[in-house]
């Protein structure tokens, strides 16, 4: 399956009433700030370099970030942090995402979400999880020269563990999550895999993800690409 035929079926998605009802709420009451701007209020397909050796995985839309502009990571501050480190680190042509046509280009990067649709309290169910599980799978297998797997919270950490059990791989014991952790035990199965923090707003603003820590995690990524 192509990455554009995927595209095709998350947009078009309806498998979660209560997160499409949510995003189409969103999208006609809209934010103050964004008042005058028409919201994509749609799932939001994934992102990127169709070559890429990287695959950076998040949580889900923000209402209204991803929820708004169409593209993950795009139009919140969730979605700066992380295109200023990929920028950083040469994975990005610029260091801002703030909307479909800002000129963003990735290499060697592709971007998406375990939940393609915002969730309330960006608080997805595991129902809703499981009925996005088969776009993460067939991403990946369109993503065929994917090495490193770069995933953004426990969340998203959790999806890769299941899906690779879909595939027979379960590690023994499976790592905890924590920021930093890289696992390259199935690399002959499967991409290496890197937990990080996530980047939202609740991290950043704590101190609990720092600029350098997530500069550190694409640097290592870095290093395991060589």
């Amino acid at each position: 399956m192509t990455l554009s035929t995927i595209k095709r079926q998350v947009i078009s998605c309806q498998r979660c009433p209560r997160l499409r009802a949510y995003c189409a709420r969103v999208a006609r009451q809209k934010r103050a700030a964004f008042r005058d701007e028409s919201y994509w209020g749609k799932p939001v397909p994934g992102f990127g370099d169709r070559r890429a050796r990287v695959l950076v995985i998040g949580l889900a839309p923000a209402a209204h970030g991803a929820n708004r502009t169409g593209r993950v990571f795009t139009g919140d501050k969730s979605g700066d942090f992380l295109i200023r480190a990929l920028h950083d680190a040469g994975f990005a042509n610029q260091p801002s995402s703030t909307h479909l046509k800002d000129g963003l280009k990735l290499t060697d990067v592709y971007i998406n979400a375990v939940v393609r649709c915002a969730p309330p309290e960006n608080k997805p169910t595991k129902r809703e999880i499981y009925n996005c599980e088969s776009f993460l799978e067939d991403e990946l297998k369109a993503l065929k020269n994917v090495q490193v797997v770069v995933a953004l919270g426990k969340i998203a950490c959790d999806a890769y563990w299941s899906l690779l059990a879909t595939q027979g791989v379960t590690p023994k014991p499976k790592p905890r999550f924590a920021h930093g952790l890289v696992f390259d035990e199935t690399k002959d199965l499967g991409p290496t895999l890197v937990a990080s923090y996530h980047p939202s707003q609740q991290n950043t603003n704590t101190g609990k993800l720092t600029t350098n820590m997530l500069a550190d995690i694409f640097q290592q990524v870095r290093i395991l690409l060589k």
